[in-house]
């Protein structure tokens, strides 16, 4: 073996690759990988922007310079493409959101003896990085970790102590551990705070969440015990904005990680779509894209399976008096059938990562000519993405969008025409 072998690529988990097969995280194309398994960093490799980074399991690829990064991104979206022979020349450059555009996130709080942790696990473990700095989050985020350490310790100490033999508090156990899951999201009122697994214990416990609340003008503040969501504080009524539309914001909502992100692949969706007359919005979610298409020429059907998500759109769709008909529906289990897809002149659907096998099949056996499937798993995608040519598509441009700046995830838009 030679002393160094160079970095070609970076793997789809992140990793560099060399043309003999060997694999190092943390590397950049152009990097030497030595011997001793260590490397000498080259063209393309940056000092990451996080402290955190390489414990925080959140980010993978912060030492990527702009171009390499951008590269990844297309690269995962081409293979996927390549693999199912689709055509590398219908790829749009992608659309990278920058740093400080994340506007929801999923924490996880653990506290032992006093000590609260909030943060993103370490990579392929359960240990907690406490969460000190994140690139990645949008500012007001960032601002409430400290201030949401205080009020979980806060909450620790009116919880119910473990006891030991004869009801004594256990030697050194004066406060319960706790275990929570934290969900904040950037809404039209400021940030809406949700915990889960966590309840509050007492005047004390109840009085420090409000506290809490009103003096970081938090939009919502949720609990939920293991019975659901319990609201305790929300001025005015959530909302988030959808193509000028502002919708009601159940908690725990599906939101497009990034407003930039949203943007991009809205934009592709109005711009393939222009001028059609009907759509079908499938897997709708809140009406991120029905909102964004429907107006006095185009009318759009909005079918969603989550009964509360349901319920938001259609209240959006009636306030805005918009032609957005919103349908509860589970797509998996009862796709939209041939015969009522033909009845609309392009689709639009956005599904789980697992693709759409069953609802694209229908799609191929309808007479819909146009259709727009924007997709967070570049592998589901290209197998749905082959039956559609199957059916006599054709893939006319596919656009990747790196909405997770510095993870191995990616999601791209596409636009499909049946000749």
């Amino acid at each position: 073996m030679t002393e160094s072998e160079e970095i070609l690529r970076i793997a789809s988990k992140g990793d560099g690759v060399t043309a003999s097969g060997r694999f190092a995280w943390g590397a950049a194309p152009g990097d030497k990988l030595r011997i001793d398994d260590t490397l000498e960093w080259g063209p393309h490799h940056v000092e990451p922007p996080c402290r955190h980074f390489g414990s925080c399991g959140g980010c993978q690829l912060q030492q990527l310079d702009e171009e390499s990064l951008t590269a990844f991104v297309e690269g995962r979206v081409a293979n996927a493409s390549a693999s199912q022979e689709l055509g590398a020349e219908v790829l749009a450059p992608p659309h990278l959101s920058p740093p400080h555009s994340r506007r929801r996130a999923s924490l996880r709080a653990e506290s032992s003896g006093g000590r609260v942790v909030i943060g993103f696990r370490e990579a392929k473990s359960h240990r907690l990085v406490e969460l000190e700095e994140c690139p990645v989050l949008v500012p007001e985020i960032v601002a409430l970790l400290g201030p949401l350490r205080k009020l979980l310790i806060t909450m620790g100490k009116a919880a119910p102590v473990k006891k030991g033999r004869h009801g004594k508090p256990a030697p050194g156990k004066v406060q319960a551990r706790m275990a929570a899951d934290i969900e904040m999201t950037l809404v039209d009122q400021g940030i809406d705070l949700g915990v889960k697994g966590l309840t509050a214990e007492g005047l004390a416990a109840t009085e420090a969440m409000l506290d809490f609340a009103r003096e970081h003008k938090l939009a919502r503040l949720t609990m939920d015990g293991g019975y659901g969501f319990e609201t305790v504080w929300e001025p005015v009524p959530v909302t988030v904005t959808l193509g000028g539309v502002k919708v009601p914001f159940p908690p725990g909502t599906f939101l497009q990680a990034t407003l930039d992100g949203e943007e991009a692949l809205v934009g592709a969706a109005r711009e393939w779509l222009a001028g059609a007359p009907t759509v079908a919005d499938l897997f709708s979610g809140l009406g991120t894209f029905a909102f964004a298409l429907a107006g006095p020429e185009t009318k759009v059907l909005a079918a969603e399976a989550a009964r509360d998500v349901h319920f938001a759109c259609k209240a959006g769709a009636d306030r805005a008096q918009l032609p957005v008909f919103s349908v509860h529906r589970d797509l998996f289990r009862n796709p939209l059938q041939p015969d009522e897809l033909s009845r609309f002149a392009a689709v639009v659907l956005d599904p789980p990562r697992a693709g759409a096998r069953e609802q694209v099949e229908c799609i191929a056996d309808s007479t819909v000519s146009r259709v727009v499937y924007v997709s967070c798993n570049p592998s589901s995608w290209s197998r749905d993405a082959a039956r559609l040519v199957e059916a006599g598509f054709r893939l006319v441009e596919l656009r990747p969008v790196g909405q997770f700046r510095w993870s191995t995830h990616v999601e791209l838009a596409s636009y499909f025409v049946r000749d």
